[in-house]
């Protein structure tokens, strides 16, 4: 097989796989009926064609036989007045009509026939019309009640293209669903442990928190320096007994001290 045959094979196979596709079969019953509506109306505008020529062929004949009829009353009436010459002339003509009336009465039987048949054709023609007509109907409902149960089956299935295309939406939310759940998760998980700062303790929380904390540690140098204050004003320093030095808040030891200096 050559290139160019199978170049034209393949786009035809093609086509034709594209064609099968677009077609609707109700459409395509459709148009056969309104085809053979239009071949109908050809066949009956036939009809009244014939039967209109017909009609006027009769018209001639009836014409002509009353034309032939008036040249046999003159040809009898010039033959009574001794005039045989117009008598025979008149009786010339009528001969003459004569052959035209049998011609004509020729192409009547002629086109009555035709008439006969296509009447027959056409009501033949209508009969099969209106029966392709019915059986079209009776398809159409067949095809659309199958097209119907074949869609409300697919989308039980999920098979169809609608259908998929909404599961995997579906699906995708529930995935991300998942994942949002999941990273609030391990969010509070890594708050709950300490790992993980909560972001909504920053700010003023954070301010007013270590205020707090520096009001303790000075509440606790506070404490610490009474407890010393305490501690060191009922025990004198010995240093400051080595120096002389009285201390001002002890009478005792200033007694103590002028007594020592008195004696020799």
């Amino acid at each position: 097989m050559s290139l160019m045959k199978r170049i034209s094979l393949i786009f035809r196979s093609k086509a034709s796989k594209a064609l099968d596709r677009a077609e609707d079969p109700r459409e395509t019953l459709d148009y056969s009926y309104q085809r053979q509506i239009e071949l109908l109306s050809k066949v009956r505008r036939g009809v009244a064609d014939v039967a209109t020529s017909r009609k006027r062929v009769e018209l001639q004949v009836a014409q002509l036989e009353q034309q032939s009829q008036k040249l046999h009353d003159q040809a009898q009436k010039a033959l009574s007045m001794g005039r045989e010459d117009l008598a025979r002339e008149a009786l010339t003509r009528k001969s003459g009509l004569q052959g035209q009336i049998s011609d004509l009465k020729v192409q009547h039987a002629q086109l009555q026939g035709e008439e006969e048949k296509l009447t027959l054709a056409s009501q033949r023609l209508q009969a099969k019309v209106e029966s392709f007509r019915t059986k079209k109907e009776t398809i159409k409902a067949t095809y659309t009640a199958a097209e119907a149960q074949t869609r409300i089956n697919e989308a039980f299935s999920g098979i169809s293209e609608e259908m998929g295309d909404v599961g995997m939406a579906v699906q995708r939310a529930e995935d991300k669903t998942a994942q949002m759940q999941a990273r609030a998760g391990a969010i509070d998980e890594l708050i709950a442990s300490g790992a993980l700062d909560d972001v909504s303790s920053h700010g003023q929380g954070d301010d007013i928190a270590r205020e707090l904390d520096a009001m303790s540690k000075d509440s606790d140098v506070e404490a610490e320096l009474a407890a010393l204050r305490s501690g060191t004003s009922g025990t004198a320093q010995p240093g400051a007994i080595e120096a002389g030095e009285t201390t001002p808040s002890s009478p005792q030891l200033a007694a103590e001290r002028e007594k020592e200096e008195g004696q020799p």
